[in-house]
């Protein structure tokens, strides 16, 4: 591709028909008018049919035809957890540009050989954390900066769903990497963004079932250098829990739907302290939307990605001294 070229549009495959896939990265990606999207594959060619119908491109049948079209600029992979590895290096030895789903990869260090691949390459990848692009997120570390509740003397985030169906991938650790690597990384993550790095893991438990051999919920515990307490709990045997929310010496702030709200969705931030409470109603924005400018521009750019790079070299660090400090109790 030229550089002419490059600044009309970018020319995307796509390596699996994930659920999300096909409910918000790829209609983000359509609306982006420097996008074009050339291949969606599929090891199921009907899958992909459904897919290029709605999305436009050309159906294929197996991943390998994607990373060898050489009308592809960059590739999307939405595939389960434990296939990130393989596919990324691939695309990357070929020349393409990688935006993969959280998280890259099961460990940190193939995440970080991976970036350093990239790098050599003059290639951008990048995880698609989607939520740290939600301007609500901004707005709630403008409000610890002005000090709204005062010195932080604490963080509490919650991601826990209901049970799935059997057969999903989440159950499934040599796939889908089971829920903790699946979306226990999003309170993580949310207090890596709200309160900085160098976080330490004091500890962890975690539920296992005895018979799927995968980790179901758990709770852990870590603090900032300052001594200020972190407690996440993630799992998928619970109600719907989708916030964080931090306590501070004055007063305290809540914001739920903090992950996952759908584009139409206003945020509402909560402040309460002894003698106020009040509401903020943020903007509604589509952060699939705004990770897929964010990749555009770094690739049209030129840019690294180094920051993004750095959150996700530290928060693949924590995961896995979380699982190491981890208490596991069969059930």
């Amino acid at each position: 591709m030229t550089s002419n070229d490059t600044a009309q549009r970018l020319r995307f495959g796509v390596i699996g028909c994930a659920d999300i896939a096909w409910r918000r990265t790829l209609p983000a990606m359509i609306t982006n008018p420097a996008i074009e999207v050339v291949a969606i594959a599929s090891r199921d060619l009907g899958r992909a049919t459904e897919f290029t119908n709605k999305f436009g491109g050309t159906p294929l049948a197996g991943y390998s035809g994607v990373v060898e079209r050489e009308d592809v600029d960059a590739v999307y992979i939405p595939l389960p957890l434990m296939m990130h590895g393989e596919w990324i290096e691939r695309c990357l030895d070929a020349g393409k540009h990688v935006l993969v789903e959280k998280p890259m990869t099961d460990s940190y260090k193939e995440t970080s050989s991976l970036i350093d691949l990239a790098r050599s390459r003059g290639l951008a990848l990048m995880e698609n954390y989607m939520f740290l692009h939600h301007s609500q997120h901004a707005t709630v570390r403008k409000v610890l900066a002005d000090g709204v509740i005062g010195e932080v003397r604490g963080f509490r985030g919650d991601f826990t769903i209901p049970p799935k169906p059997a057969g999903d991938i989440r159950y499934q650790y040599d796939v889908g990497g089971g829920p903790f690597l699946d979306f226990g990384g999003y309170p993580l993550r949310a207090a890596l963004h709200v309160l900085g790095k160098k976080l330490q893991v004091v500890g962890a438990v975690f539920r296992r079932d005895a018979d799927l051999d995968v980790v179901m919920s758990g709770g852990v515990l870590l603090a900032t250098e300052q001594g200020v307490p972190v407690q996440l709990t993630f799992g998928m045997e619970h109600s719907y829990r989708n916030s964080y929310s931090l306590s501070g010496s004055i007063g305290s702030l809540t914001l739920d739907w903090a992950f996952t709200p759908p584009h139409t969705h206003r945020p509402v931030m909560r402040i309460e302290r002894q003698d106020h409470r009040e509401e903020l109603v943020l903007t509604a924005e589509d952060q699939f939307a705004n990770v897929v400018d964010i990749f555009v521009d770094a690739v049209l750019s030129g840019d690294d990605l180094r920051r993004e790079h750095e959150g996700t070299l530290e928060q693949a660090a924590l995961m896995e001294q979380i699982r190491m400090a981890a208490v596991t109790v069969n059930v």
